[in-house]
């Protein structure tokens, strides 16, 4: 009775074939502009169930931020409004973005070095998903 396993290199093939891109995990993502006023971003939030929306550029469609549930949160308590507050007054500028065609792993490594847990996905510079640490874990798990 043979105990042989699979050499490492024919497992690591095995490995690179199953191995998923950005783009077949990520969803459409959800978007306001700059100029919206806190109170859109949360009722988007709430509405779409999604825990963060990407702001984009109105002409270009480019990534130029992300707020999140969290930061409205933050906001609000330090006394802002959500009806005379822009978006663009509590969000940092230029989101860590990920490609399309960039592998699910990789992202996840992405995520995890910067402290994050949303990723606008791009093409270029144009924005075309997003992506969730869950949507990657998600992915790392099925069959």
């Amino acid at each position: 009775m043979s105990t042989h396993s699979p050499s490492p290199v024919k497992t690591a093939a095995a490995d690179l074939s199953r191995r998923q891109t950005v783009g077949q995990v990520m969803r459409p993502p959800a978007t306001i502009e700059p100029d919206a006023h806190l109170a859109a971003a949360a009722y988007l939030i709430e509405h779409l169930h999604d825990p963060a929306l990407v702001v984009v550029d109105e002409d270009t469609h480019e990534p130029v931020a992300m707020i999140t549930a969290a930061e409205i949160t933050r906001a609000v308590a330090h006394g802002r409004s959500l009806e005379d507050t822009r978006v663009s007054q509590v969000v940092t500028a230029k989101p860590v973005t990920v490609r399309a065609d960039a592998f699910a792993e990789d992202a996840a490594r992405l995520m995890l070095s910067h402290g994050i847990r949303h990723l606008p996905v791009v093409e270029g510079r144009r924005l075309v998903g997003m992506v969730e640490l869950a949507d990657l874990c998600r992915a790392s798990f099925a069959p």
